[in-house]
């Protein structure tokens, strides 16, 4: 009985480093966003923080493009990333333009999807290749 593993693939480590540091990214943000109510540098940090969380999100996309195509790793992952790229770039819009009735709601929802998807991508890049199959 033999079940195939993942060892040697570096794709699911660079894509789970990826979604660790979008989620660090994203939860600097919210702690930035307390900051910009209370000081005169939270609007810096916020900003800062933003243009960092926006690539974190780009390098998610690659890192789950590169595990996919030449690693032969699911495809899913490439969708989320992609997804959650695009609610960075509305997020990124609301911000400039000041609307944080949907700003601020939208980055809650991005904290908590980014937190699911760690949790999903372990989950998925942990699972065995393969099934084994008992013989009779």
């Amino acid at each position: 009985m033999a079940i195939g593993t993942t060892t040697g693939r570096r794709g699911p480590t660079f894509v789970r480093t990826a979604i660790a540091l979008q989620t660090a990214a994203v939860f600097f943000q919210a702690a930035t966003a307390g900051l910009l109510l209370a000081t005169s540098y939270g609007e810096l940090l916020h900003g800062v923080g933003a243009r960092v969380m926006y690539g974190a999100s780009m390098l998610y996309v690659l890192a789950a493009a590169l595990a996919w195509k030449p690693g032969g790793g699911p495809a899913r992952p490439v969708l989320y990333a992609s997804g959650f790229l695009v609610l960075a770039s509305v997020q990124v819009v609301l911000g400039i333009a000041r609307v944080p009735s949907v700003h601020v709601p939208l980055g809650v929802l991005m904290f908590g999807l980014s937190l699911l998807d760690l949790d999903l991508g372990r989950v998925v890049t942990d699972r065995p290749a393969g099934r084994a199959v008992p013989r009779p």
